[in-house]
């Protein structure tokens, strides 16, 4: 299970990068400023880091039977903002449904923003070898989401393009809406780490030695 999980991750991993690959060439070829703005979007980035960690990953469940605290702790922290830019993108389309705004959804946007989310999500419950995550790292998670938020308001200001529309002034009522949805953002974050901490201690993941699986004082 552990060798079939390693090699699952980088799987993983090769999907994620093809995906971004293809979400690239597709903004280029509409000729939009948000083509030209590939990276400054908050989903492109968290899953180029998504792609790395899932390598790293998995050549380390090729070669040790459990993962180390540390990968866990990333792995968390990671996770979180795949996920959540994942649940904001749902969101983001149902509304242009409902304002009948036309809305392209490539085939790359789905694995970025669905697929690999609900995969992911899967793994960390029920994939051998990873160890409890620590309620620490919830603050962490934050940390990314806040600077990219401030840098992005900054970088709008001076280009004239936001990712998002909650973060132009031009498209909210006034800096109150703008603080009131960053803060409803930055709280899902949260409660998206909050969940992937409480699910990893519920020990439901496939014991990789039995030895350790027959000793309940050993930590998931």
């Amino acid at each position: 299970m552990r060798i079939a999980f390693g090699w699952a991750r980088l799987l993983t991993a090769a999907v994620c990068v093809f995906a971004l690959v293809a979400r690239l060439f597709w903004g280029l070829s509409s000729q939009t400023v948000a083509g030209q703005n590939f990276f400054a979007y908050l989903t492109i980035e968290s899953n180029v880091v998504f792609a790395i960690l899932a390598v790293i990953a998995g050549v380390i469940a090729l070669r040790a039977p459990e993962d180390p605290a540390w990968l866990t702790t990333a792995r968390a922290v990671v996770l979180s903002w795949t996920i959540t830019a994942g649940l904001a993108f749902a969101l983001i389309v149902w509304q242009a449904g409902v304002r009948d705004i036309p809305i392209t959804v490539p085939w790359s946007d789905v694995v970025l923003h669905f697929a690999l989310p609900a995969w992911t999500v899967a793994a960390w419950i029920f994939g051998p070898g990873r160890r409890a995550a620590s309620w620490r790292i919830v603050p962490y998670v934050l940390l990314y989401p806040a600077a990219w938020g401030v840098f992005t308001i900054w970088r709008g200001a001076a280009v004239g393009w936001y990712p998002y529309y909650f973060l132009d002034p031009r498209q909210v009522s006034g800096p109150l809406e703008m603080v009131l949805t960053c803060a409803i953002a930055l709280a899902v974050f949260a409660l998206v780490a909050c969940g992937l901490v409480a699910v990893s201690t519920l020990h439901l993941t496939v014991p990789t030695d039995p030895d350790r699986a027959q000793d309940p004082a050993h930590p998931a």
